[in-house]
């Protein structure tokens, strides 16, 4: 509402000019902080991110962009409402307000123009159409693994994040972590010899079809909306073990199943310090078979990929294993590096046992500053997925299988051809 202008007479001229004087005279105190000193950053130089899908793991990777001084989290979305708030707890906390806005619908807090960035935890149904989404809206992406639920879907991920220039990083975190990147320099630098076999343990060689729990009756919307929970995966009624979201749709409907997931569990982080360790981030095995309890593949180079449970040193979860014709280096998440010869230990740096993502996640904001691509990128984790899913169809149709990852195809393989992807519920697409 306007007010009436009030005409101004040389008494109020002077009175009003005393005034504005005296205001002048008074110091104006800005916060150091939002000037960038005492280790604050100033608002222009911070990084806004948006949550999508934030449970258990993904609170866990929500406290790691909250530690960052340079990151300032805004939104939160996810179609559990206890999760909501726990995730909005979890951020209004840290900042001491209760400023984070919360969601149901991703695509409020997608069109946002004041989000740089987005977090990806969802069930793994929902990762590559999540993040494709996020980058046609044109934010910058980290997205839990597995990113991908088949081989369409790893080839349009890489081929959006390409196009769209947005920097994408997936949760693979050991491509971060001190002990797995001194392995993978072993085996790249030669100095292991020649490098002729490597060995992944992908927590599980099981694939099964996604199958229904029993119907239960279903929450209402507000608490639970089940409709977009399930998203792109097909539909199949209320179950409410179904909402480990986790674990959900875990390597796609065709081999994933509640809890399962085939080699993806692991595979997703071992199959992929594999590739790393054999330069082959760009390209995937060419053939697949079963041999007893293990997955033998083997790449264009020669050089063997063998994904096993059993028979790995005590050095803790998602361990990897790399031989070469001059020695060999084993390692895993409790940090410590077994070799052939000590000498190949010489140099080996800090050792942080567990998995922290607090690395990862930095390097992550570091290359949406620089627009760098990520140590875990898109075109990266196209082909250490794809390499996944070319097994888990392996062992889905318990034969060998031939892959050309040039043309992406099995090769005069129509039955495995039919299982590189599978259809989205309506109405999403890719």
């Amino acid at each position: 509402m306007h007010k009436k202008a009030v005409p101004l007479n040389r008494r109020r001229f002077l009175k009003r000019a005393v005034q504005a004087t005296a205001a002048l005279a008074v110091p104006y105190v800005i916060p150091s902080t939002v000037l960038g000193k005492d280790g604050g950053v100033p608002p222009s130089e911070r990084i806004v991110l948006g949550g999508l899908g934030i449970g258990n793991r993904g609170r866990y990777d929500l406290g790691c962009f909250l530690h960052e001084p340079d990151l300032q989290c805004v939104a939160i979305c996810d179609v559990r409402a206890s999760r909501r708030k726990a995730a909005k707890d979890l951020v209004d906390n840290r900042y001491g307000n209760k400023d984070c806005v919360t969601y149901i619908d991703m695509f409020e807090l997608l069109a946002r123009d004041d989000i740089d960035a987005v977090l990806i935890a969802t069930g793994p149904n929902w990762h590559a159409t999540a993040a494709i989404l996020a980058a046609k809206a044109g934010k910058d992406v980290y997205c839990e693994k597995p990113c991908t639920k088949n081989i369409a879907q790893s080839l349009a991920l890489a081929e959006t994040f390409r196009r769209t220039g947005c920097v994408f990083q997936a949760g693979t975190q050991r491509r971060s972590l001190p002990n797995f990147m001194f392995a993978v320099e072993l085996a790249r630098s030669g100095k292991l010899g020649k490098l002729h076999t490597l060995h992944a343990h992908p927590m599980g060689l099981r694939t099964i079809t996604s199958g229904w729990l029993p119907a239960e009756p279903q929450p209402p919307k507000e608490e639970v909306n089940w409709d977009r929970y399930l998203g792109p995966a097909a539909w199949r009624p209320f179950n409410r073990r179904l909402l480990d979201g986790f674990n959900f749709e875990k390597g796609g409907g065709m081999v994933g199943g509640f809890g399962g997931g085939g080699c993806l569990e692991w595979g997703s982080h071992c199959v992929d310090l594999c590739q790393w360790a054999n330069d082959a981030d760009d390209t995937a095995p060419v053939e697949y078979e079963r041999q007893g309890d293990r997955l033998h593949a083997r790449y264009a180079n020669g050089v063997k990929l063998v994904m096993r449970n059993d028979g790995w040193l005590p050095l803790g979860s998602c361990p990897v294993r790399f031989e070469g014709d001059e020695g060999w280096v084993e390692t895993g998440d409790g940090a410590e590096i077994v070799a052939s010869s000590p000498s190949l230990l010489i140099g080996r740096g800090a050792k942080i046992a567990g998995y922290p993502a607090d690395f990862h996640v930095r390097d992550f904001l570091d290359c949406v500053k620089s627009r760098a691509q990520t140590r875990a990128s898109a075109d990266i984790a196209c082909y250490s997925h794809i390499a996944c899913h070319a097994a888990n169809i392996s062992l889905f149709l318990n034969r060998k299988v031939q892959y050309d990852p040039v043309k992406n195809e099995f090769i005069g393989d129509e039955q495995a051809n039919r299982l590189r992807s599978e259809a989205l519920r309506e109405p999403w697409r890719l």
